[in-house]
């Protein structure tokens, strides 16, 4: 298992989770009833007939949560709605006002819920307990919020909150690729967007492409600010940073990789158990990188 995307959120380093075991298995996933649109739970990391509700290496917890949605596309009921109120005219000589039309609607979802297809998800999750940081594999705020709230209930109370710069992103994105200096271990990549400041301005997406060059230094002479920005942390993670300090297409180098490859073992759980150990190791790195480098506000 290797994250692809991270979305961040810090709490204090005094959160206790002594009864987090117990809480997971409180909030364990249940099917999605046949007349809920959706489920939302906790599922074991290692597959969902798996024991296990967490999985820790050190101070870092791996938790997954699975979630169950049934597929009722509006346009389906959209069009079972008008052939019913088009029934309703030709035999009645009116169209059905708007709490008629509400009433039928409700009826046919409550019908065709039960029928529908189920979708399975799985959002994987890392709390680092020693930095107060819960890493969320996903770039969807509500997604990573989603799975924030599902802890939350499994703890009781759990004050984490998204990550927050002290100094503006896209400042500091547009002065690396202007020429200032890079923290230690970090290099451009070969991929950027910038944009015009001023609302529904002009917007440049940039891909494997030389980002200290004439063609981008115009667009900075011209005013534009970067707003997402390819990097590499040494030659073991590539990654693309964003201003709402989202970490998008988190990538494991052959620097990192080759360090997993040398641990020989032919078992899956201890394979897992090693991706989860480097993933674990390789987000604390980054994180303090960009911790120094952003000014990351500490959880109170």
């Amino acid at each position: 298992m290797f994250f692809r995307n991270l979305t961040l959120f810090r709490f204090p380093t005094t959160q206790k989770f002594d009864d987090l075991d117990s809480g997971l298995d409180e909030c364990q996933l249940k099917p999605v009833g046949p007349l809920e649109l959706s489920s939302r739970g906790f599922i074991s990391p290692f597959g969902r007939e798996a024991e296990e509700m967490s999985h820790s290496v050190g101070d870092a917890m791996w938790l997954t949560v699975g979630g169950e949605d049934r597929l009722l596309p509006g346009s389906v009921v959209n069009d079972m709605l008008a052939k019913k109120l088009a029934e309703i005219e030709h035999k009645e000589g009116r169209k059905p006002g708007g709490r008629t039309r509400k009433r039928i609607k409700d009826e046919l979802i409550t019908d065709l819920l039960p029928r529908a297809f189920i979708k399975p998800s799985r959002t994987d999750a890392l709390i680092d307990c020693g930095h107060g940081i819960v890493v969320v594999d996903t770039s969807s705020r509500k997604s990573a919020e989603t799975v924030v709230s599902e802890i939350r209930r499994a703890l009781g109370s759990f004050p984490a909150l998204p990550l927050n710069a002290e100094v503006a992103p896209r400042a500091v994105l547009t002065g690396w690729v202007a020429g200032e200096p890079l923290p230690e271990g970090l290099s451009l990549g070969d991929e950027c967007e910038l944009r015009d400041p001023v609302d529904d301005g002009a917007v440049v997406k940039v891909q494997r492409m030389e980002l200290q060059s004439d063609e981008i230094n115009k667009h900075l002479e011209s005013g534009k600010q970067v707003t997402r920005l390819a990097l590499n942390l040494d030659d073991h993670v590539s990654f693309v940073l964003g201003e709402d300090l989202v970490v998008r297409k988190f990538k494991l180098l052959d620097g990192a990789v080759d360090e997993l490859e040398n641990t020989e073992t032919e078992d899956m759980r201890a394979e897992l158990d090693a991706r989860f150990a480097l993933m674990a190791g390789e987000t604390k790195r980054l994180f303090a990188v960009l911790e120094s480098a952003l000014k990351l506000s500490k959880a109170d």
